[in-house]
C-alpha cells in the first residue's frame, strides 16, 4: 500500500496524470424478457431490436430472452451510462407486453425445456453460437446459464501505455509490456474481487423455482423464496455458473502472463473430457456441442476477470490475445443492481475505475497454489456469508477479517482517487470512495442488506420484490424524453444489423462441418 502512495505521487509529478483522461469505460448488461407474471418470454427475439448476430449493442446471451445490451467505450462513466440508458428505453418501446427483469436471479423457471436456447440465424457463424450454447445447456443445465449480470469494461489509451513505457524505461516491446501490466492488474483483482460482491452484490434470494425441487442448503425465507441472511452475491456462489470440472482435471487459468494464459486455456480447449465424450458431438446429424473437450471455446471458462482483444472476424479470442495482446479488461462479478432502472450506477463506476488504477500501481506477484485456493475460497465466502458479523478471509495464509481489509484496501485507495479527480471537477471518485467506506462499516447498507430488508418490510417474496422493482424500471424508461438522434440511429443500426444477418447467410460458401473445422484449425501466421 505504501508502494501505491508513492507511485501515485511520481505519477502527479510527471506527465502521466492527464493521460488518464484517456481510458475507456464499456458496459455490457444482460436482462431477461419476461412476461407480464415474471416467467421467461417464450417469444423470438424481436425484429423490431435487430438481429442478435450483427448489432453490435443489442444482442442476445445465452437464450433467446436473455437480452444483452453493449456500450461502445467512452471516456466517462456518465457518458457510457447514457447509451445504456437509450439502448434500453429503444428496446422498451418495442416490447410487447414484456418486462425486462431488474435482477440477476431468474424467477418462476418452468424447467429446462422452458429455457429457449439463443438463435442466431442459418448462416455459418450463427450456427456456431448457437450449437454453443446447446453444448452449455447438455453440460452445465439450462437454468444457471440464464442468470443475468453487469460487465465493466476497462482500457488504458495508448498515450498512456507509452508514456509509462518511457517513464519506466521499460525495455520490453511496447505491446509486451502492455500486457504485462494489464496481467498485473488482473491478478490484483483476483486478489481484491470479493470486495466487489461484498459492495454491489444484490442476489441474497432466489426463486424456489430456480432450483427446480431440488435440496438445498439454503434457508427459507419463505414459502417461494431461499436465501441466505448473510449473503450477498448468491449468482457468484456455488448455485450460480461455475467450470466445476476444471477442478477435476487439474486446469485452471494462468495469470503470470499473457503466454501462459493462452497456453492454459488452449490446453482445456484441446483436451477431452470423459464426462463431455459422453453427451456426444453431433449425434443423429444434430451437433450438441462443438466438441467434447474441456472448454468448447475461450469463453467457457468463468473467471470474474478476463483479459480481452477486439477479434479479427472469426478469430479465436486466444489467438487474437496472442497476435495483438490485450487491449482492454472485463471485470465480470457485478449483479444487476436492482436499485438502479440502468442496473448499474455511476458511483459503483466511480469505484471500480478507481480499484482497477490502484490493481495496476500495487505490487503484484504471480499467484501461488496457495494464493489461488484462497481467492476461490475468498470469493465464495463472500458470495454466501460477507455480511456475517465477524467474518474472516484468507490472506497469504493468515486469517483477517473482511471488514479489517475491507478498510484497509479503502484507505490504499484514497490517494488513487484524488489522482483520478484532479483531472475531473469535483471530488466524485473521492465521494464514490467514502460512500463505501460507510458501506464497510455498516454492512445494512449493502444492495444485498437493502434487498432482504426491503422484502421483509413489504412481505414480499424475491418474486413479488423482482416484479416490482422490474414495473418501477419500466415506468421510468416511459417516462424518459425521447432522444431523436439516438432513437434514430438505433433504428438505422436495427434495420442495417437485419441486412448484414441476411448478407452473411447469402454470403456462405462452406458446409458447416468444414467451417467448424477451419475454425478450429486457426493457428499463429
Amino acid at each position: 500500500m505504501q508502494n501505491v502512495e508513492q507511485r501515485v505521487q511520481r505519477f502527479a509529478a510527471s506527465k502521466l496524470t492527464p493521460l488518464l483522461k484517456g481510458s475507456m469505460i464499456g458496459l455490457e448488461k444482460e436482462s431477461l424478457r419476461v412476461n407480464s407474471d415474471g416467467k421467461l418470454a417464450r417469444t423470438p427475439h424481436p425484429r423490431a431490436i435487430g438481429a442478435a448476430l450483427t448489432h453490435p449493442y443489442i444482442t442476445t446471451d445465452y437464450s433467446e430472452a436473455l437480452l444483452e445490451f453493449i456500450t461502445p467505450p467512452f471516456h466517462q462513466a456518465s457518458e457510457a451510462l447514457h447509451f445504456l440508458r437509450d439502448l434500453q428505453q429503444f428496446v422498451y418501446k418495442r416490447l410487447d407486453n414484456e418486462l425486462l427483469w431488474a435482477t440477476s436471479m431468474p424467477c418462476v423457471v418452468a424447467g429446462e425445456e422452458g429455457i429457449p436456447i439463443a438463435q442466431y440465424g442459418s448462416s455459418n457463424a450463427g450456427m456456431m453460437k448457437t450449437i454453443y450454447r446447446r453444448g452449455l445447456g447438455h453440460r452445465y443445465g439450462r437454468v444457471m446459464q440464464v442468470i443475468a449480470g453487469v460487465h465493466f469494461n476497462y482500457s488504458y489509451s495508448d498515450a498512456f501505455w507509452q508514456a509509462l513505457h518511457q517513464h519506466e524505461d521499460d525495455q520490453r516491446p511496447l505491446q509486451d509490456a502492455i500486457s504485462a501490466r494489464y496481467f498485473d492488474l488482473i491478478r490484483n483483482l483476483l486478489r481484491y474481487g470479493w470486495v466487489i460482491p461484498y459492495l454491489f452484490g444484490a442476489s441474497p434470494a432466489v426463486c424456489k423455482s430456480f432450483l427446480g425441487g431440488r435440496d438445498s442448503s439454503l434457508e427459507s425465507f419463505d414459502e417461494h423464496t431461499y436465501y441466505e441472511p448473510y449473503a450477498t452475491s448468491l449468482r457468484m456462489g456455488d448455485i450460480g455458473y461455475q467450470n466445476n470440472k476444471e477442478n477435476e482435471t487439474g486446469i485452471k487459468a494462468n495469470y503470470d502472463s499473457l503466454t501462459a494464459y493462452v497456453d492454459s486455456l488452449s490446453c482445456a480447449i484441446n483436451t477431452p473430457a470423459p464426462a463431455y465424450q459422453a453427451i456426444g458431438v453431433k449425434v443423429d446429424g444434430e451437433y450438441r456441442q462443438l466438441n467434447a473437450n474441456i472448454l468448447q471455446i475461450e469463453n467457457e471458462y468463468y473467471s470474474t476477470v478476463r483479459p480481452k482483444q477486439i477479434l479479427d472476424g472469426i478469430e479465436k479470442p486466444s489467438l487474437a490475445l496472442k497476435r495483438r495482446g490485450v487491449r482492454y479488461i472485463e471485470l465480470r462479478s457485478l449483479d444487476v443492481n436492482a436499485f438502479d432502472p440502468l442496473g448499474i450506477s455511476e458511483c459503483q463506476m466511480h469505484f471500480i475505475e478507481a480499484l482497477m488504477l490502484y490493481c495496476l500501481l500495487a505490487d503484484s506477484p504471480p499467484i501461488s497454489t496457495l494464493e489461488r485456493v484462497e481467492i476461490d475460497q475468498n470469493e465464495m465466502t463472500v458470495a454466501h456469508r460477507g455480511r456475517e458479523p465477524g467474518l474472516c478471509l484468507q490472506r497469504r495464509g493468515e486469517s483477517v477479517s473482511l471488514r479489517d481489509w475491507a478498510q484497509q484496501l479503502c484507505e490504499a485507495m484514497l490517494p488513487v482517487c484524488r489522482l483520478l479527480d484532479s483531472n475531473h471537477e469535483g471530488q466524485s471518485y473521492q465521494q464514490a470512495l467514502a460512500r463505501q467506506l460507510r458501506v464497510i462499516e455498516n454492512p445494512q447498507l449493502t444492495p444485498s442488506a437493502r434487498m432482504l430488508a426491503e422484502m421483509r418490510r413489504s412481505g414480499e417474496g424475491f418474486y413479488d420484490f423482482a416484479r416490482r422493482k422490474s414495473l418501477e424500471h419500466q415506468w421510468y424508461f416511459s417516462e424518459l424524453p425521447i432522444q431523436p438522434e439516438q432513437e434514430q440511429m438505433l433504428q438505422e443500426m436495427t434495420e442495417r444489423s437485419l441486412q448484414r444477418q441476411l448478407e452473411i447467410e447469402a454470403g456462405d460458401r462452406q458446409d458447416f462441418d468444414s467451417f467448424l473445422a477451419a475454425y478450429v484449425a486457426q493457428g499463429p501466421d
